[in-house]
C-alpha cells in the first residue's frame, strides 16, 4: 500500500465494523483496525478518541440536522409534524452519509455489547432532550414538547433497528 491512500476515516469505520462483526467489540483492539485500514495507531486516534466512537461519530451532525429542521418548520406545523420532517431529515441525512449497511452493521454490534447499549440509549435520551429544547422555542409548553421528543425518539429508535 502506499504512503497515502484517501479517505482516512471512512477505511477506519469500514475496518472498524468489519472487525467489531467479525471478532466482537470486545475483542477487537485499535491496533488491529488501523491496520486492517492500511493505517497506523496514531492516525485512528486522530480521528477517534477511542474505538466506541467508530460507532457514534456523527452524531453530534445528525442531532444537528433534527434540530434545525424542527426550528425551521412552517409556524403552522403541529408539534409532531414538525418532528416528523426532522425524522425524515435524519433518514436523508443518514442515507447520504453512510447507507443502510453502515446501519445495519452498527446496531448489530451495539445491540451486542451493554456499554454500547448503554451509549446509544444516552445519544437517543439527548436527541430527545434537545428536539424538546427546539419545540419549546416555537412556543410549545410542557409537557407535549417533552413527550414530543422523546416520542420522536422512540419512532427513530425503532426505525433505525429495523
Amino acid at each position: 500500500m502506499g504512503r497515502w491512500q484517501p479517505n482516512a476515516r471512512g477505511r477506519l469505520e469500514q475496518a472498524a465494523l468489519d472487525l467489531y462483526g467479525e471478532r466482537g467489540y470486545e475483542q477487537t483492539t485499535v491496533a488491529e483496525v488501523a491496520k486492517r485500514a492500511g493505517l497506523t495507531e496514531r492516525s485512528f486516534f486522530r480521528h477517534f478518541a477511542d474505538k466506541r466512537e467508530v460507532l457514534f461519530s456523527g452524531a453530534d451532525e445528525l442531532r444537528e440536522s433534527l434540530v434545525s429542521t424542527v426550528a425551521r418548520a412552517p409556524d403552522s406545523a403541529a408539534p409532531l409534524e414538525a418532528v416528523g420532517a426532522g425524522l425524515e431529515a435524519a433518514g436523508a441525512f443518514l442515507g447520504e452519509q453512510r447507507g443502510r449497511e453502515f446501519a445495519r452493521k452498527r446496531q448489530r454490534i451495539i445491540a451486542a455489547n451493554a456499554e454500547l447499549q448503554e451509549r446509544e440509549l444516552i445519544k437517543l435520551a439527548s436527541w430527545a432532550a434537545a428536539l424538546a429544547d427546539a419545540l419549546r422555542s416555537r412556543g410549545v409548553a410542557d409537557p407535549v414538547a417533552s413527550l414530543t421528543g422523546e416520542v420522536a425518539m422512540g419512532v427513530f429508535r425503532n426505525a433505525f433497528e429495523r
